[in-house]
């Protein structure tokens, strides 16, 4: 029996390989995808070479509490933001000994949206370790609204997955 599917799996497969081939680990701090993209990882035996953990941040709560994310970055951009996107990726990245840390959040719907971020709406960032700050990539996506909520969490998982490539 497989959990999930199968294009999931096969991203998840080749991030761990590719990592595991360069020595690199690496964690994910999730928000809409609600541990998704931890559980696609974890469906490669071996995955505990290279991934060390996954934080699921679903809350504002937790993304301050868990990702060291500020209050006022949340409160000024918003959850769903590329700022907020930027500080999980780095609180994600200085709370483990990891090579790379990668973030998501967004909105999956069917609610939550708004005309400035309309559901579909999921922001990426990526850090490295010994990289400055200031150079961490976020990048925000639109996904089509009408794959319905677990579309565009499938979608943000394989997007994440991507990221985790050397």
């Amino acid at each position: 029996m497989q959990l999930l599917p199968q294009q999931l799996v096969d991203k998840a497969r080749e991030v761990v390989e590719a990592n595991r081939k360069i020595g690199r680990r690496f964690t994910v701090a999730e928000s809409c995808t609600g541990g998704l993209v931890s559980a696609a990882i974890t469906e490669i035996p071996g995955a505990s070479e290279v991934f060390v953990a996954g934080f699921v941040t679903y809350s504002n709560e937790a993304k301050i509490a868990r990702l060291r994310v500020s209050q006022d970055v949340i409160e000024t951009f918003g959850a769903v933001s590329v700022a907020t996107a930027w500080a999980m990726a780095q609180g994600a990245l200085h709370a483990l000994d990891v090579d790379v840390a990668v973030s998501i959040t967004g909105i999956a719907g069917p609610d939550g949206g708004t005309p400035g971020k309309p559901v579909g709406t999921v922001v990426f960032a990526k850090a490295l370790k010994g990289q400055s700050p200031d150079d961490c990539a976020a990048d925000s996506h639109l996904f089509d609204s009408a794959q319905g909520r677990s579309g565009i969490r499938f979608q943000a998982a394989l997007c994440a997955l991507d990221l985790l490539l050397p």
